[in-house]
């Protein structure tokens, strides 16, 4: 067999919908492609480290099937009760704790045989800080998992090494620029965030819904930010259409695995070349014909002045394209999110080129 090529895999955060991560780990290993290190936020963070700690993938996906609301999120009363509003979060440690512990146990991050970096953030500087890294490699990995997953309000903070943090996602989500501390070898970033889609009702739904909404907003627009001018190194964008299920869904599970196992192997089967032969910038791109309809058009200008390449302002006030046909990749996606009367319209070139 061929060795692995040399790259970096990101796993992103999106609650639950990070189980998907499963499915994408599962998909590697049948191909045989094995990621010289794997970087983590939330429960990103926590499928890495189990990775890591080389449980097998079945059982991962067997514990994943698994768990329910009361391993993860139990009300603290107490807390509430007590503190009122000094409570530190919603949710007790307690149920996180033992179910992290239980598939990574108190290995330090310098003992795992295969590279493993978390992300979160120093509550205290407002810095991002990667576990895993040296200098960062003495700490528990079970602590930084946890910290990672620590969304504010939801789950509360977590000292880690004498560090207080907090979840990663708050800067960056998706850490494919935490990537770029491993070198400039190509990178598999999969992203459960979600691009944009509407969710009717939220405001009736509770604080811990409306909050999470919020984040889930948070996270796609750091997302598409962050890739919007993406150039060195390559990345391959994977994106497994999750944006409907809930940041809290426990049971659409197998759901999630089946179809981050889909998204990795429509990712790399669209692929031109090798993962090593790639050109910089994201991939897989595809050509596609952008259109703003008229009639829909209000004429904010919303559009040229976040990609004024692609789009302007004709003399009636009405937004045009440059040239319709485009080279998207799946970054380019987040272009259709920007315009608030969805006048924006991308229609892929049939069959590809």
């Amino acid at each position: 067999m061929e060795p692995s090529p040399q790259f970096t895999l990101v796993l992103g955060g999106g609650g639950l919908k990070g189980l998907a991560h499963i499915g994408v780990l599962r998909a590697l290993e049948e191909r045989g492609l094995v990621p010289a290190a794997t970087i983590g936020c939330s429960m990103g963070a926590l499928v890495a480290a189990a990775w890591a700690r080389e449980m097998p993938i079945r059982e991962i996906e067997d514990r994943a099937l698994a768990v329910a609301r009361k391993d993860i999120f139990r009300i603290a009363h107490l807390d509430m009760a007590l503190k009122r509003m000094l409570a530190p979060a919603i949710y007790r440690s307690e149920p996180l704790d033992q179910l992290i512990h239980s598939l990574v146990g108190d290995v330090v991050f310098r003992d795992l045989t295969r590279r493993l970096l978390v992300n979160t953030v120093d509550l205290t500087t407002g810095q991002q800080v990667l576990w895993g890294l040296p200098g960062l490699d003495h700490a528990p990995v079970a602590d930084a998992v946890f910290a990672s997953c620590a969304l504010p309000g939801i789950l509360p903070p977590r000292a880690v090494a004498g560090r207080v943090c907090i979840d990663g996602a708050v800067i960056e989500n998706l850490p494919v620029r935490a990537a770029l501390t491993m070198g400039r070898q190509p990178i598999i970033a999969v992203d459960v965030g979600g691009i944009r889609v509407e969710r009717q009702g939220v405001e009736r739904k509770g604080f811990v819904t409306v909050y999470s909404r919020g984040l889930e907003i948070v996270m796609q627009t750091l997302a598409s930010t962050y890739l919007r001018d993406w150039t060195d190194p390559p990345v391959v964008l994977v994106r497994p259409r999750v944006e409907r299920v809930s940041m809290f869904a426990f049971h659409r599970t197998a759901f999630l695995i089946a179809e981050g196992y889909r998204a990795l192997n429509e990712a790399l089967d669209l692929l031109p070349k090798q993962l090593t032969e790639l050109a910089p910038g994201l991939h897989p791109q595809r050509e596609v014909v952008v259109k703003v309809l008229r009639e829909r058009c209000v004429g904010c200008g919303a559009c040229a002045a976040r990609d004024p390449k692609v789009f302007a302002m004709g003399e009636d006030g009405i937004a045009t394209v440059k040239s319709e046909r485009q080279w998207w990749s799946p970054a380019g996606d987040a272009m259709l999110g920007i315009c608030p009367t969805r006048a924006i319209v991308a229609e892929q070139v049939w069959p590809p080129p």
